[in-house]
């Protein structure tokens, strides 16, 4: 008998069937097995199905395909996270487009304290790389629990994980292949490397081919992933424009190092801050301004919450959050079984009551 996982990746490589469309089957039938025992005019009658992607759905060559990546992923001990699974990346569940599985290999953490992506171009100057070597050295002497993301790409991709590889902070590349293979084969090296406290995370399965229009599916993850998309150069067109305006789209912070106005890869970035597409930063000052961060773990005071009146309600939410950290409002909601509208009243209130702090993103965490 097929276990679920089967069924979740024999899920995500229906034809035709994509993220949104599967997590309508997964919500009208209950899971990823039961979407493919549903019978096909059931299957019909769910929104945006219809006789053709339910075809698909009872197509065996589906069944095949997956038994083949299960096969893989078995032998390669790659990870595998499914949407609706609780170890699913939080802050890129909360995003609309959100791919409903993800392949992974490494020892990462994902839902760290903070998580920054940067980004940029492909033609990275050594005013860029610089950049890159400054803020990433400046989160290592600051103490901070960070994850910093980016696409393992030429230029500022690259010089973003060697530089968190040389201060020691996990790294997580994004890729738009298969975990079968490492694209451009010359970062092969410094991917080994990421492994340890970090690594790659792709939602493509194996033997995909290398296509441009991967790279734009790639960068929404990249987005997602991160509480901040930091684009370090670029010029006026660009994928790392393209990472900030998903971020912006996730209701993500977004900044820009700005440059000399005749630098062709800094065009894009004064031109993010001219148009208010992202704050312009200097360095790691601009950033713990921005974002509220402290300067180190040692320096948090925990405020004991004596003589603090809370609802029951109130005291669930202080409890979770102990339990989980940080915490999306709509993760709240559904963890605690309460309405939306309810719980941003609790928080709110719980903010006048000095308990908790809103974090960018609509994330709270406790004081």
């Amino acid at each position: 008998m097929k276990n679920e996982l089967f069924y979740k990746v024999a899920l995500s490589l229906a034809p035709g069937i994509g993220g949104v469309l599967a997590r309508n089957l997964v919500a009208y039938t209950g899971s990823a097995r039961q979407v493919f025992s549903e019978p096909h005019k059931a299957l019909v009658k769910i929104p945006g199905i219809g006789e053709v992607n339910a075809k698909r759905l009872k197509n065996t060559s589906i069944f095949d395909r997956a038994e083949k990546e299960l096969a893989f992923i078995e032998k390669n001990n790659i990870n595998v996270w499914f949407y609706t699974d609780k170890n699913y990346p939080r802050r890129l569940k909360s995003c609309p487009d959100a791919p409903v599985i993800l392949y992974s290999k490494g020892n990462m953490n994902l839902d760290e304290q903070r998580v920054v992506s940067m980004v940029g171009t492909r033609n990275a100057t050594d005013y860029g790389k610089m950049i890159c070597d400054q803020l990433i050295h400046a989160f290592s002497e600051r103490n901070y629990s960070v994850l910093v993301v980016s696409g393992l790409a030429y230029g500022i991709d690259i010089h973003v994980h060697k530089s968190a590889l040389k201060y020691n902070i996990p790294t997580v590349a994004v890729v738009g292949h298969g975990m079968d293979r490492i694209y451009p084969s010359l970062h092969a090296d410094t991917a080994r490397k990421m492994l340890e406290t970090g690594g790659l995370i792709s939602d493509f399965p194996s033997e995909t081919s290398i296509d441009p229009s991967n790279f734009v599916r790639r960068n929404r993850i990249v987005a997602g992933l991160a509480d901040a998309t930091i684009v370090v150069e670029s010029a006026e067109k660009g994928g790392a424009l393209i990472t900030a305006e998903m971020a912006s789209s996730y209701n993500r912070d977004v900044f820009a190092f700005p440059g000399r106005t005749d630098e062709p890869y800094s065009r894009g970035c004064n031109k993010l801050i001219r148009l208010n597409g992202a704050s312009l930063i200097q360095g790691i000052d601009d950033l713990e301004y921005f974002m509220g961060w402290e300067t180190t773990e040692k320096e948090k005071v925990v405020q004991p919450m004596l003589f603090v009146d809370l609802s029951p309600e109130e005291e669930k939410v202080v409890e979770l959050l102990k339990k989980e950290g940080d915490l999306f409002i709509d993760q709240i909601s559904a963890e605690l079984k309460i309405p939306g509208s309810r719980v941003s009243a609790l928080l709110l209130n719980m903010e006048f009551k000095n308990l908790l702090v809103a974090l960018p993103g609509k994330i709270y965490r406790l004081k």
